[in-house]
């Protein structure tokens, strides 16, 4: 017995002794290289640590209730975002079950047996209670531990990838939706002009001064641009429904009431709330190029899905060392229900065991390739992610950058354009210029106002999408303890 006991402890203590080695290669960051500032910055205006985007929710600095008050609802309904939780849940379960492998198992067995044989019968009871352990010798347990919490913490950042997308979508949606508004306001302010023309136009022909000619063309520009004003409503329909199902809402039940507020006789759309907040965008914090492996969450997402392939590695190749098991019961069996539990009914076992796997046809060595090849692809995925994430960065900087441009020239040319319609409508009343120099006027003029807010819209949208480059201002660290890999040194 006692030369049993001292067996059984000079394993344990054998296994605490290998108990601190891992199998695999120790994780190290992948280091990708960074410009020390961002191509498309000049004379981009540096945010300071105190503007309020670095700060709150950036979606707030807009300052448009509404919008607000949908984000408020897209974390709670979003399905899209329910998933990607879920999914996270999950990857939390695998944890705790790869946690689970570290301990002993404890098992209790309560049985009866009956044998009948050669005209007699045996019963057999048993109550014992048995624990088995698994050291984890080479560390291949904790290697899967590693991995299911890099997975976790990568789950954890798809989360807030998911609601990140969710917010910048549906900003965007709702942007475009109020640009619809504007479209749909410059269409029926032109339509009521193009009205009192083709009225002025029907008056001169009944006076003998123009031809049906002059009529047929103010009717051809009044119905084209009614059609036009039509298709608005069928674009902002298709937007609202896009934002009831970002928020998680039955379209058939969801509505944004129109912005019907007029732009005047004049029709300048510098008066609109469009322009007003294409004049006032907040400034964008960028920081240096570094700070975006940390706050964009899927490059985190890529980076921690690294960690858990080069964890993998070491779980594979664990699997060509032997497997130790220690297991100890103890209970009572005897004939007798009444007197099992009597001490000369008492038995116990105590031993270790090795199993190693002798040949496999090669399928260890298969999972070990599998796994390093698993690990490079991981590699190669996130040096992608960080390229892609550098490159919207630079694109919506230099979108942002042009376009602020574009429209200055845009506005002079509306003006332009709305002082031709003018002249032209004065010299035809005057009989100078024939009505088809008005009709190209006006066409320009609403072409021109067209194309500028257009231009509003990619505006808005490249703002969007700059701050969603940017990661929304979410920070890796922000990552919870579950998700933090115990990383053993060797």
């Amino acid at each position: 017995m006692t030369q049993r006991l001292f067996t059984f402890s000079s394993i344990i203590f054998a296994s605490l002794y290998f108990y601190g080695c891992s199998s695999g290669p120790y994780y190290k960051k992948i280091e990708v290289p960074l410009t020390t500032a961002y191509k498309e910055n000049k004379d981009w205006k540096l945010a300071s640590p105190q503007d309020s985007m670095s700060r709150g929710n950036w979606w707030e600095t807009y300052n448009d209730p509404i919008l607000n008050q949908l984000i408020s609802r897209v974390n709670i309904n979003n399905q899209s975002i329910l998933s990607a939780e879920a999914q996270y849940k999950q990857a939390l379960a695998l944890v705790q079950s790869a946690q689970a492998a570290l301990l002993p198992g404890v098992q209790g067995v309560a049985s009866h047996n009956s044998n009948h044989a050669s005209g007699s019968t045996a019963q057999t009871n048993t109550i014992s209670v048995t624990a088995s352990w698994i050291p984890d010798f080479w560390g291949g347990v904790r290697r899967s531990v590693e991995a299911s919490k890099a997975s976790a913490q990568s789950s954890q950042a798809l989360v807030e990838s998911a609601s990140l997308a969710a917010r910048s979508t549906l900003a965007q949606a709702y942007f475009q939706l109020r640009i619809s508004d504007l479209q749909k306001r410059i269409y029926d302010e032109t339509i009521v002009a193009y009205k009192k023309a083709l009225q002025i136009t029907r008056n001169q022909v009944k006076a003998g001064i123009v031809t049906e000619l002059d009529v047929s063309q103010a009717e051809t520009l009044l119905s084209s641009t009614e059609a036009l004003s039509i298709d608005i409503d069928v674009s902002r329909s298709q937007l609202e429904h896009a934002i009831a199902v970002l928020i998680g809402e039955m379209p058939a039940n969801f509505s944004i009431a129109r912005d019907t507020s007029t732009l005047g006789e004049a029709r300048f759309v510098e008066q609109s709330r469009i322009y007003q907040l294409i004049a006032n965008l907040p400034t964008i914090p960028l920081g240096i190029p570094a700070q975006l492996l940390e706050r964009r969450p899927d490059i985190a997402s890529a980076e921690r899905q690294m960690e858990a392939a080069n964890a993998r590695i070491g779980v594979a190749q664990a699997a060509f060392f032997p497997v130790p098991v220690l297991s100890a019961g103890a209970g009572y069996q005897g004939s007798s229900l009444s007197n099992l539990l009597n001490a000369n009914n008492f038995v116990w076992s105590l031993g270790p065991s090795l199993a190693q796997s002798i040949f496999d046809g090669g399928t260890r060595l298969a999972a070990t390739r599998q796994a390093m090849a698993a690990y490079e692809q991981s590699v190669a995925t996130y040096r992608q992610t960080v390229l892609t994430a550098f490159q919207n960065v630079e694109d919506n900087l230099i979108a942002i950058s042009l376009l602020n441009d574009e429209i200055k020239k845009q506005q002079r040319a509306v003006q332009f354009a709305r002082r031709a319609v003018d002249i032209s409508m004065n010299q035809y009343k005057a009989g100078v210029v024939s009505y088809l120099t008005v009709v190209t006027a006006q066409a320009s003029l609403l072409t021109n106002e067209r194309t500028l807010v257009t231009l509003y819209n990619r505006e808005i949208a490249s703002h969007v999408n700059l701050i969603t480059a940017l990661g929304g201002y979410w920070d890796a660290n922000l990552l919870n303890s579950v998700g933090d890999s115990s990383k053993s040194k060797p």
